[in-house]
């Protein structure tokens, strides 16, 4: 997983962020990131906003851990989650693709 790794400060991820999109999910893979989906549009905020709200939801932290490094304005991001291991964040992604595929 080229998008994740572990910092002393916690784990870092590379986002390719889709803004205007039916639904806020965690998509898959895209290239060297990780492809995540966003209801809020890229306009004043709104969607470093919502990714930062997402994150905090999807792994269970507070809002204040999750830090976005670099690409205020791009789709392309680097996010710290503070405090997170990479594994602990791998381990609920792969969870969160197993409890999609149960659902039939």
């Amino acid at each position: 997983m080229p998008w994740l790794t572990d910092t002393p400060a916690g784990a870092v991820l590379t986002l390719r962020i889709v803004p205007r999109a039916a639904k806020n999910a965690i998509q898959g893979e895209h290239g060297d990131a990780l492809k995540i989906r966003l209801c809020a549009p890229p306009v004043d905020g709104a969607a470093n906003a919502a990714l930062i709200e997402f994150l905090a939801d999807a792994f269970s932290l507070p809002r204040a851990r999750v830090q976005l490094l670099s690409g205020a304005t791009s789709r392309t991001k680097r996010v710290l989650l503070a405090g997170a291991s990479a594994a602990d964040i791998r381990s609920l992604i792969q969870a969160g693709k197993q409890e999609g595929r149960r659902k039939t």
